[in-house]
C-alpha cells in the first residue's frame, strides 16, 4: 500500500492492526490474571514474612549454638592465657550474634506451641550457658581437671537438652513451613491453568494475524537480520534479495547493501592499520632495547673503566718518572698491578661482550658441553677476582680436589664469575665470601657463594632472575640486571637449579645444584645443541701468575 506521497505505508498499518490487538488482549488477561492471583499473593507473603524468617532464624541458631559448643572446646584445648582469652572474646561474640538470632526469631508471629518450645530453648540454654561460665572461671584459675570433666558431664548434658529443644522448635517450624508451601502450591497451580485457559482462548484469535504477519513481515526481516549478524561477524559474502521491495524492509535491505560495502573497505582499513601497528610495536620495542642496553653500557663502562684506566695510568706515570731511581721489587709490583688492571678490564670487556651474545641469541646456541672439573674451574674465577680486586677476601672450601662433570666451560665460568664479582661490588665495606663446593650422593654438585653485604630485599626475590630487573637497595652501584638472569640461564641449561637466602642488611648466600654428567652425556648433549661459534666454545680463561 503506498499513500498519495508516494511513501511506503504497509507495513506501519500492518503492525498498528496487531499491537492493538495484542494490547487488547494484554489488558484482559492482565485483569484476569490479577483477579486470581490475588490469593496467591496472600499465601506468599505468609511464606515470606513468616516461615522463610523462622527457618532462617532457626538454622542461624543452630549454626552458632554448634559454633558456640567447639569453641567452648578449644577454650579447654588452649595452649596459654592468649589463646585462651581468644577463645573466650570469640564465645562473647557468638553470644551477641545468638542474641541477635534471637531477637529475629521473637519478632515473627508464632502459635502457641511454637512460643513454648522457644521458651524451653532459652530457658535451657541460659542453665548450659551458666556452666559454661564456671567452667571458664575454673579454667581461668588453672583447674582445668575440674573444667574439663564440667565439659564432659554436665556441660554436655546442659547444651543436648538445648539443643534437642531447638530441633523440636526446627522440627515444628518446618513441618508448618511445608503445610503453608503446599497450599501456596494449590493456589498456584489453580491460578496457573486458569491463566493458560484463558492464555489459549487469546491466541486462538491472534493465530490468523500472526500467520499473515510472519509470512509478510516477520520471515524477510528474520532473513535480513541472520544476513547482518553474518555482516557483523565479518562475512561480506552474502546477498540481499529483499531490495527489490517497495516498503521498509526494502529501504532495511539497500541500507544493509550499502553497510556491507562500507564493511568491506573497512576490514581492508583495519587489516591494514593492524599490519602498520604490529610493524610499529616492534620496531618501538627493538628501539626501546637497544636504547636500554646502550644506556647500560655506557654507565658500566664509563665506571667500571675509570679505576683500571686511572691504575694503569698512575703506575705508567710513576715507571717513567722513576725508571732510573727504583729497584726491580717495585717495578715487579707496579708491574703486576697495571697487568691485574688490565686483566679486569679485559674481564668486563669478555663478560660484555659474551653477554650481549647470550641474551641476544640464547645460550642454547652456545651451550658446548664437555668434560670439566668444577673444582679447577672454581678456583680459575676466584684466582681471576682475587688479581682484579686485590683486597677480596675469597674464602674457597671444597670437599674434594676434583669434581669431574660434563658441561659447558664457558658458560660455568661466566655463571661463576657472576655471583662472585656481585658478592665482591655488593660488599662494600669488605668481608669474607665463601666459595664452598662438594658433590652429594655422587650424583650432584653443590656449589655455594655467601657474602656478608648489603643483602637482597625480601620484594626483590621473586623477581631476582628477570633480565633488567635490579634490587631496590642497589642505587648507585653500577650494573646492567642481565648477570643473575644469565646465570640462571646457564644452570638451566645444564639441567640444574639455583636457590637464595637472603636478608636484606645480613649478606646473601647463591646455591647452585647441577647433577653429575660423566664422558657418555656427551654425545647426548651436544646435537641438540646447535653449532657453538668458536668465541663460546672457547676454554674458561686460566688465571696466569704474574
Amino acid at each position: 500500500m503506498v499513500d498519495p506521497m508516494g511513501q511506503p505505508q504497509s507495513i506501519r498499518f500492518h503492525l498498528a492492526a496487531v499491537f492493538l490487538v495484542f494490547f487488547l488482549l494484554v489488558v484482559v488477561l492482565g485483569s484476569f490474571s490479577i483477579w486470581r492471583l490475588s490469593n496467591f499473593n496472600l499465601l506468599s507473603a505468609d511464606v515470606a514474612e513468616v516461615w522463610l524468617p523462622t527457618t532462617r532464624a532457626l538454622g542461624d541458631l543452630n549454626n552458632y549454638t554448634s559454633d558456640f559448643r567447639a569453641i567452648e572446646g578449644s577454650n579447654l584445648l588452649a595452649a596459654d592465657p592468649t589463646e585462651a582469652a581468644a577463645t573466650e572474646k570469640e564465645m562473647a561474640d557468638l553470644d551477641r550474634t545468638i542474641a541477635a538470632s534471637e531477637r529475629e526469631f521473637e519478632v515473627i508471629r508464632h502459635d502457641a506451641a511454637e512460643s513454648n518450645l522457644y521458651e524451653q530453648f532459652k530457658t535451657r540454654w541460659n542453665d548450659y550457658r551458666a556452666i559454661v561460665n564456671q567452667m571458664l572461671e575454673l579454667s581461668r584459675t588453672g583447674r582445668k581437671a575440674q573444667a574439663v570433666a564440667i565439659y564432659g558431664s554436665s556441660s554436655r548434658t546442659a547444651y543436648n537438652a538445648a539443643s534437642d529443644t531447638l530441633g523440636q522448635l526446627t522440627d515444628q517450624a518446618v513441618a508448618s513451613a511445608q503445610a503453608a508451601s503446599d497450599r501456596l502450591a494449590v493456589a498456584y497451580r489453580q491460578a496457573f491453568w486458569l491463566i493458560v485457559l484463558a492464555m489459549a482462548i487469546g491466541g486462538v484469535m491472534v493465530v490468523a494475524a500472526l500467520v499473515h504477519v510472519s509470512r509478510s513481515i516477520s520471515a524477510p526481516l528474520l532473513h535480513l537480520a541472520t544476513r547482518m549478524r553474518r555482516l557483523a561477524a565479518n562475512d561480506t559474502a552474502i546477498d540481499i534479495p529483499e531490495t527489490e521491495r517497495l516498503d521498509e524492509i526494502g529501504e532495511m535491505a539497500q541500507a544493509t547493501v550499502v553497510f556491507r560495502n562500507n564493511a568491506i573497505e573497512l576490514m581492508e582499513s583495519q587489516r591494514m592499520l593492524a599490519r602498520q601497528a604490529t610493524l610499529l610495536e616492534e620496531q618501538l620495542a627493538q628501539e626501546q632495547r637497544l636504547a636500554i642496553l646502550q644506556r647500560n653500557f655506557v654507565s658500566m663502562a664509563s665506571h667500571e673503566f675509570r679505576t683500571p684506566m686511572t691504575i694503569i695510568d698512575g703506575h705508567a706515570r710513576r715507571l717513567a718518572k722513576m725508571k732510573d731511581s727504583m729497584v726491580a721489587s717495585e717495578i715487579g709490583e707496579r708491574t703486576f698491578k697495571i697487568r691485574s688492571a688490565v686483566l679486569r678490564m679485559t674481564h668486563l670487556i669478555d663478560n660484555l661482550l659474551n653477554s650481549s651474545r647470550l641474551v641476544d641469541g640464547g645460550v642454547g646456541q652456545y651451550f658446548d658441553p664437555a668434560e670439566i672439573d668444577v673444582a679447577t674451574l672454581l678456583q680459575e674465577v676466584c684466582q681471576l677476582h682475587r688479581e682484579m680486586v686485590p683486597g677480596s677476601q675469597i674464602v674457597e672450601r671444597f670437599s674434594s680436589a676434583t669434581m669431574p662433570t660434563v658441561g659447558d666451560a664457558k658458560l660455568l665460568f661466566q655463571a661463576f664469575s657472576n655471583l662472585l664479582s656481585n658478592a665482591i661490588k655488593y660488599s662494600p665495606d669488605g668481608g669474607v665470601i665463601d666459595v664452598d663446593a662438594e658433590i652429594v650422593l655422587s650424583d650432584e654438585v653443590v656449589v655455594a657463594i655467601a657474602d656478608r653485604g648489603i643483602g637482597i630485599p625480601k620484594s626483590d626475590l621473586g623477581r631476582l632472575f628477570e633480565r633488567y630487573h635490579r634490587g631496590s637497595n642497589v642505587s648507585g652501584i653500577v650494573g646492567t640486571g642481565v648477570g643473575l638472569y644469565l646465570v640462571k640461564m646457564a644452570v638451566d641449561m645444564h639441567g640444574g637449579r639455583i636457590e637464595v637466602d637472603s636478608t636484606e642488611g645480613n649478606g646473601s648466600r647463591f646455591t647452585i645444584h647441577l647433577p653429575v654428567k660423566h664422558a657418555a652425556a656427551v654425545k647426548e648433549l651436544s646435537p641438540n645443541m646447535g653449532s657453538p661459534d668458536a668465541d663460546a666454545t672457547a676454554e674458561a680463561p686460566s688465571i696466569a701468575t704474574p
